[in-house]
């Protein structure tokens, strides 16, 4: 069974940088779609940023130029560098990853807190 433990959450304060870490265990089927979602305090989940199996890239406007998703020709790790961030960047981090080929999937990370200070 597929599984996704993120780590690397933090405090800092706002202008500074967190690198974000999603670990896969199990087996990643491609095409898949890897991304960070994240949930600020009392908001709904929003997108972050995607890639997928063949390094396509996508990002929410809010984070454009200043987060960048990368990972593993396996899947096995996607990172998240967030540079600049500032207070709204506050929330819990969520890894997920679907499937999009005839397998169909999808697993939630647990989620890491990342807080930024003004």
């Amino acid at each position: 069974q597929e599984r996704l433990t993120e780590s690397g959450g933090g405090s800092v304060r706002a202008g500074e940088s967190l690198r974000l870490s999603c670990a896969a265990s199990g087996v990643i089927v491609k095409p898949y779609t890897m991304g960070w979602y994240r949930q600020p305090p009392g908001e709904q989940r929003e997108l972050v940023a995607t890639i997928d199996s063949v390094g396509g890239e996508t990002y929410a406007d809010s984070v454009k130029g200043r987060f960048t998703i990368s990972g593993d020709s396996d899947g096995k790790t996607v990172y998240l560098q967030m540079n600049n961030l500032r207070a709204e960047g506050t929330a819990v981090y969520y890894c997920n990853v679907k499937g999009r080929g005839f397998i169909s999937y999808e697993v939630w990370g647990q989620g890491t807190q990342s807080t930024v200070s003004a």
